[in-house]
């Protein structure tokens, strides 16, 4: 039963790759036009070639019986014109739908990759990078494949069987026809059954390289961590694990090829020895001249031939269709945070941020924040503290609206934040988060990246601000120094440095630091946190944090217990009130 389920569903996904590929066959249509014109050509052509080599034969053996040996050069001319231009129509037509290809290659990899970004972060939560990108990769060179193949051959082959089969029938009795038509029948029902056997084998190889691949980078990615715990045989082991997996599944895909090619080369074996035995026998009769028996095996040859090309290409097509059917899966997965139809754009005037009623789960079970009400005034610096798993970072994402609010609404200046767009929203916030992912780039890209098409003097000032010039001029290459995948080169300190310069640069109406200094120490963190006061004095802030000393100047403390608010006021208030905030102070005075 789990096997006709695989089945249904392999073929509504071979429907809908096929459906979506025809947007970008369309846009081409003079090309496309023009291309068939060249096929037909070559069509034409081809079934030409085998009538002039019989006259070409049959006059030679006229040739050999009569006194005056002559040579038929108009037939030999006309034999390698007619070829030639064979291949020259086909390589035109190849030329001529190869940027059909390649344009349709890159047009669908960028859907594919801005539609990555339009995915919820709940989708990039539960990623597996390496897999992914495998299953992309193999994607996009299945679409090449198909793209190349289905327009041209498929079709064409089966015009030239029908061409073949008729200018039999009309030329010779009905038995070469019924050869080649059993021969035809035979061949593309085997190739059908022993395609559809070797498919599953193609899509366990698929999924063992993706699971390969993902433990891989996986392993690469938190190489520091292997060498912690001395776990490099263990890591060994579990690719190899998963590498064996590939190896047997490659094994029978192999193996079932072989069975395929097999039969194939059998039933083509047969029919040609029928057809010239068949053609050998009218010869000895007289029926036919030495020229037809000539013909008829050009013909043979010309049919399984493309025949041929038929098997490869539709064997090729199914395992691209395993190849893409998890790209186009991908492509079809819709986000859960979306604009609505008429999303308005938000206009930020003030910065007024207030949060209504608002509840969150990610579970129903389990909820996150319960009721949570609060406005922060313009140009006002809030804080939120509280335990860990309390929700503090939470309320970070609802804001940026990674999620949206189980019950109640956010509002920035008037407007609620699910009815303006999300490219709006996030463009009047900036974020310097607290575990900070910097591009494999230089300091300066890195930077940059707040405000893409700022000058090198407002990266310099962000720089300065965020008290990076000091750390910059030790480096010998200065602010083109490449900071590593992920920013590994450089310390948790320095990441955060950088992160605090590229928001300072995109200057943004509203500032959110989620711990922003949790990674300096005491000096760094007190000319960091001097630098941030000078910052936010125009902008309105929302600040999440774990030490407290960080936020004794901020204009309103939140402190945050279960979800819910349980203290708010500033921090002198909040420590005459003796509760849960004077005693994280009292328990942090302690600590340090």
């Amino acid at each position: 039963m789990r096997g006709q389920k695989t089945d249904v569903a392999f073929s509504d996904v071979d429907w809908r790759a096929l459906k979506s590929l025809l947007p970008y066959l369309l846009e081409h249509k003079g090309r496309i036009a023009l291309a068939l014109l060249c096929l037909v050509g070559a069509k034409i052509a081809s079934v030409t070639l085998p009538f002039i080599l019989k006259h070409i034969v049959d006059s030679l053996d006229t040739s050999l019986t009569s006194t005056l040996v002559s040579i038929p050069l108009a037939l030999l001319a006309a034999y390698g014109l007619v070829r030639f231009s064979n291949v020259l129509f086909g390589e035109l037509r190849d030329t001529l739908f190869g940027r059909i290809t390649e344009r349709a290659m890159r047009r669908i990899g960028l859907r594919v990759f801005e539609h990555l970004h339009s995915l919820d972060l709940d989708f990039h939560l539960n990623r597996r990078t390496g897999g992914l990108s495998r299953d992309i990769e193999r994607g996009v060179n299945g679409i090449s494949f198909i793209m190349r193949f289905m327009v041209f051959n498929i079709g064409p082959t089966l015009l030239e069987i029908g061409l073949v089969l008729v200018l039999l029938l009309l030329n010779y009795h009905v038995g070469f026809a019924l050869i080649i038509a059993t021969a035809v029948i035979s061949y593309v029902g085997w190739s059908v059954y022993a395609t559809e056997w070797r498919t599953r084998y193609i899509r366990q190889a698929n999924s063992a390289e993706s699971t390969s691949s993902t433990r891989a980078v996986d392993s690469l990615m938190n190489y520091e961590t292997v060498k912690y715990f001395t776990n490099e045989t263990h890591e060994a082991e579990l690719y190899d694990r998963d590498l064996a997996t590939w190896e047997n599944a490659r094994r029978k895909n192999r193996l079932t090829l072989f069975a395929l090619n097999g039969g194939q080369a059998l039933i083509i074996a047969s029919s040609m020895t029928g057809a010239m035995a068949l053609a050998a026998y009218d010869v000895s009769r007289g029926n036919m001249t030495l020229g037809d028996f000539v013909l008829i095996n050009a013909f043979m040859m010309q049919i399984f031939q493309p025949l041929n090309l038929l098997g490869f290409v539709y064997r090729e097509m199914k395992g691209s269709m395993a190849n893409i059917e998890k790209m186009f899966a991908l492509l079809n997965r819709v986000p859960s945070i979306k604009d609505g139809q008429n999303a308005d754009e938000l206009h930020v005037t003030q910065a007024h941020i207030e949060f209504r009623e608002v509840s969150f789960h990610y579970q129903p079970e389990r909820p996150i924040l319960r009721g949570i009400s609060f406005t922060i005034e313009p140009h006002q610096k809030v804080a939120v503290v509280g335990s860990s798993g309390a929700g503090k970072s939470t309320m970070l994402k609802l804001l940026f609206r990674f999620y949206d609010t189980s019950e109640g609404e956010i509002l920035i200046d008037g407007q609620n934040i699910s009815s303006v767009s999300q490219h709006s929203l996030r463009k009047n916030i900036g974020v310097v988060p607290q575990d900070t992912v910097l591009f494999n780039t230089s300091i300066l890209e890195n930077i940059r990246y707040g405000r893409i098409e700022a000058s090198e003097q407002e990266v310099m000032e962000a720089i300065r601000l965020a008290h990076l010039d000091e750390f910059i001029s030790t480096l010998p290459e200065g602010v083109n120094t490449l900071v590593g995948e992920r920013g590994l080169k450089l310390s948790g300190g320095e990441k955060q440095r950088v992160a605090i310069a590229r928001t300072v640069l995109k200057q943004p109406p509203i500032l959110v630091f989620d711990e922003a200094t949790s990674s300096l120490d005491s000096r760094s963190e007190k000319s960091i946190l001097q630098a941030l006061e000078e910052i936010s004095v125009r902008q309105t802030s929302l600040v999440i944090a774990h030490r407290l000393s960080t936020i004794v100047n901020a204009d309103k403390i939140l402190v945050l217990d279960k979800g819910m608010i349980i203290e708010q006021g500033n921090h002198q208030q909040l420590l005459e009130l003796g509760g849960k905030y004077a005693q994280l102070w009292q328990l942090q005075l302690q600590t340090e």
